[in-house]
């Protein structure tokens, strides 16, 4: 800023007429503002630049030691930070424009502008630069500050996915994976670094798993905060995780305690269901999730849970007060028990008609027989198709819970 001192400009003339022409029409229109150093060579020029000092520099491009846009450009380069004006001789609009694309802060044709012209040029030129500057220091902090958050935002993912399960519980504990009266497969696709859906897959007795999936209002870091915050209730909660309704009502509990005090508004759907392979069936509890659906392999048939039991309850944390039915279906050997959150069927074609439920259950009834990681693959290849996109714009999470095939007796 030069606000409370003369402008100290340098001026880079070689023609002493033109130099004491330049120096009068300063002194007129301002004379307590501007203060000359004047230099007939580039060489000097440069030189007095570097002793520093200097708030604008007015130059011919043709000097004793230097001609054409090169006198410009050495200017530039060694002092990027001041303003430089071009005082030509030369009418040449190629060669204005070319000055000003590389940094100039404007071309002014000599014996066509008077003193107010020159002053009000220069003044403009050091207000310009300043705010080219102060763009460049902001531009250079943002992109340092969004290097930072996408950092943030790869380990915010990491840990997220560290969250997800790594390997199934086998039931019983004892047993190989393939020998496990209870299977598990999942597909995971966070819309952006981080999602909004979590789930989780436990053993609570040596025949029972419980299968907790949520999805948490919106997506990124927000979202994936609140399912950290999910995982810890879960832990937390665990000695309550036979009763399916009793769980989800103490987690809704809980998350309201927890967040009641923040101002943006917050809730989350959720499915949990405990898998009881001993019992052969489902105990279930839903707070406003999809409903999953029941593979019936053994007679190709499937069916909505809802069909089974409707009753539900609302999203977690909308009420403090709110208690979640505990429902039940069977689960025999060999069905598969499909979960899966909305953004599998919430995507539109170019029609802007949406996939939809009824069309998943559809293609999932064509594909009863085939396995879990094929059965995933296929609906979401049939999704995709269906949107004409290969990106989903919610994050899409798809569980399965499988009991084990009764083995033919000897």
């Amino acid at each position: 800023m030069t606000s409370g001192r003369r402008i100290r400009a340098l001026l880079i003339e070689d023609d002493p007429g033109d130099a004491r022409l330049i120096e009068l029409m300063l002194r007129e229109a301002d004379d307590q503002s501007f203060e000359v150093r004047h230099v007939e060579r580039l060489e000097d020029g440069l030189r007095e630049l570097g002793n520093g000092g200097i708030d604008v520099v007015l130059s011919d491009l043709s000097v004793p030691d230097s001609h054409g846009l090169e006198t410009f450009q050495r200017l530039h380069a060694r002092a990027p930070h001041v303003p430089i004006i071009v005082l030509s001789g030369l009418n040449d609009a190629t060669v204005a424009l070319s000055a000003v694309h590389q940094g100039a802060q404007d071309y002014l044709i000599k014996g066509e502008v008077d003193g107010q012209l020159l002053a009000r040029s220069m003044r403009y030129a050091i207000e310009r630069k300043r705010m080219s500057e102060q763009l460049h220091r902001y531009a250079a902090e943002l992109r340092e500050k969004n290097a930072q958050l996408e950092s943030d935002f790869n380990m915010a993912r990491e840990i997220q996915q560290i969250f997800l399960p790594d390997q199934y519980p086998t039931f019983p504990h004892s047993v190989a994976p393939k020998d496990s009266a209870l299977k598990f497969s999942h597909r995971y696709i966070p819309a952006q670094a981080v999602g909004g859906d979590f789930f989780d897959v436990f053993a609570i007795t040596d025949s029972a798993a419980g299968v907790f999936l949520c999805d948490v209002m919106g997506h990124g870091m927000r979202a994936a905060l609140i399912t950290a915050i999910m995982r810890g209730l879960i832990e937390e909660l665990m000695p309550l995780a036979a009763d399916a309704g009793r769980f989800l009502t103490e987690i809704n509990r809980s998350l309201r305690a927890i967040l009641r005090r923040t101002r943006e508004p917050f809730l989350a759907t959720a499915f949990y269901a405990v898998a009881d392979a001993a019992a052969g069936e489902l105990r279930f509890s839903n707070a406003g999730h999809p409903i999953p659906f029941r593979l019936q392999r053994n007679v190709n048939e499937v069916h909505a849970l809802k069909e089974y039991d409707s009753r539900h309850g609302p999203a977690l944390g909308l009420f403090e007060k709110t208690d979640y039915p505990t429902c039940r279906c069977p689960f025999a050997p060999d069905d598969f028990v499909f979960l899966f959150t909305d953004g599998i069927y919430e995507v539109t074609n170019a029609d802007g008609e949406e996939y939809g439920q009824e069309r998943l259950l559809q293609a999932v009834r064509k594909r009863i027989q085939k396995q879990p990681e094929e059965l995933f693959g296929e609906l979401l290849a049939e999704v995709q198709a269906f949107s004409g996109s290969r990106e989903f714009e919610d994050d899409v999470c798809l569980v399965g819970v499988e009991a084990a095939r009764q083995r033919a007796e000897p």
